[in-house]
């Protein structure tokens, strides 16, 4: 599917197993999606622009490279928050932000009551993060709200993607990619992905 980065893992696809089991322990789940988290960030940050900068080893010294931008990590509340620990880990240095969105389970539609997030979008590197993409609706809310504050250089960051949630993220921003551990059937008549993990949110935070 064009402008979505799949990862395609063994080891993903072991963790997307333990997180899909419906019997995984809570400590289990927050491990596999920390783990995953990282994957993600990886390929979300693979072209991060560089400058070279000094650096002096035990022998010599030699050329070394800093990040060029800033990365700024946004989880959509509180879904979101289940991947950020993985994200971080991998690039300590990313500011974290917050957006607070929840979809309403009668008309889909998001509705929009928090919002806190570092100034200086404009040019950074920006990471909105949610980890299930179902109906798109959540994701383009919030990535408008982002750009309308000058964040100008998006990636979407979803542990579970459904087709109609991307194909509307690309409608409505097709220049914005999207980076997924999986791209899962459809969704069932409630708006849930299928095959899913169910409510990713509850189960990171055992609230189920």
């Amino acid at each position: 599917m064009k402008d979505v980065i799949e990862v395609d893992h063994p080891v993903v696809k072991r963790y997307l197993t333990i997180l899909r089991d419906k019997s995984t322990e809570t400590a289990k789940f927050r491990r596999a999606m920390g783990t995953i988290g990282t994957v993600l960030a990886y390929r979300a940050l693979e072209n991060l622009p560089l400058k070279e900068t000094k650096v002096q080893t035990p022998i010599q010294s030699t050329t070394g490279y800093e990040p060029s931008a800033e990365v700024f990590v946004i989880p959509i509340l509180r879904a979101g928050l289940s991947l950020v620990d993985g994200i971080i880990s991998f690039m300590p240095d990313a500011k974290v932000g917050h957006i607070g969105v929840y979809r309403d389970e009668e008309t889909h539609e998001p509705v929009n009551y928090y919002h806190n997030f570092p100034g200086g979008l404009k040019g950074a590197y920006t990471l909105v993060v949610d980890p299930m993409l179902a109906t798109g609706g959540t994701g383009t809310h919030a990535i408008n709200f982002l750009k309308e504050n000058g964040a100008d250089n998006i990636r979407f960051v979803s542990l579970i993607c459904a087709p109609e949630g991307i194909k509307r993220i690309h409608k409505d921003h097709p220049d914005v990619p999207i980076i997924t551990a999986a791209v899962d059937e459809k969704l069932n008549d409630d708006a849930f992905i299928i095959p899913g993990l169910g409510d990713a949110g509850d189960r990171y935070f055992g609230t189920t």
